[in-house]
């Protein structure tokens, strides 16, 4: 199966960001910040905020004072906004051959799964399209562990969307 956590990991910077934006009030942060929140190396970091830019999403500021901020308010950023902004193609992926021409599987299923495939993948997007990034940290700080977390990490200093 091809699956990707791009989606996930971009939905999970825009949050980020909020919540720095937000608790905080911090205006930009780096790929080094974010990445130390996501548990991954600044490499993949800059490259989906590169995506996110391209979608308009985020703006960055080059130079020593520079970083990443949010483009819009999170409420104007659908979920749907970032996934397309970070998966490519379609969410199901056809045989890369094709199918034995001889077999009556082989040569009827890709016409009999097309349409199920576009309903499918319609239902997906229609979910994502109704939930926005605020939305979705709304539903997360309603959880007592976001509020335990940061509140220890408000007070070792760290900003809470690391």
């Amino acid at each position: 199966m091809n699956s990707s956590s791009r989606f996930v990991v971009a939905t999970h910077i825009l949050a980020g960001m909020h919540c720095a934006q937000n608790l905080q009030g911090v205006s930009s942060v780096t790929s080094d910040f974010i990445a130390e929140g996501v548990n991954t190396n600044p490499v993949v970091i800059r490259r989906l905020l590169g995506q996110l830019r391209k979608a308009g999403l985020v703006d960055s500021q080059a130079g020593s004072k520079g970083g990443f901020s949010l483009a819009k308010s999170t409420d104007q950023i659908a979920l749907l906004d970032v996934y397309r902004a970070t998966e490519e193609g379609s969410l199901f992926h056809f045989h890369y051959t094709e199918p034995n021409q001889a077999c009556p599987v082989g040569c009827t299923i890709q016409d009999s799964l097309k349409d199920i495939c576009s309903e499918a993948e319609s239902a997906v997007e229609s979910v994502l399209a109704k939930q926005t990034i605020s939305m979705l940290v709304e539903d997360m700080m309603a959880n007592p562990v976001f509020r335990e977390k940061a509140e220890e990490a408000m007070a070792a200093g760290i900003a809470p969307g690391s």
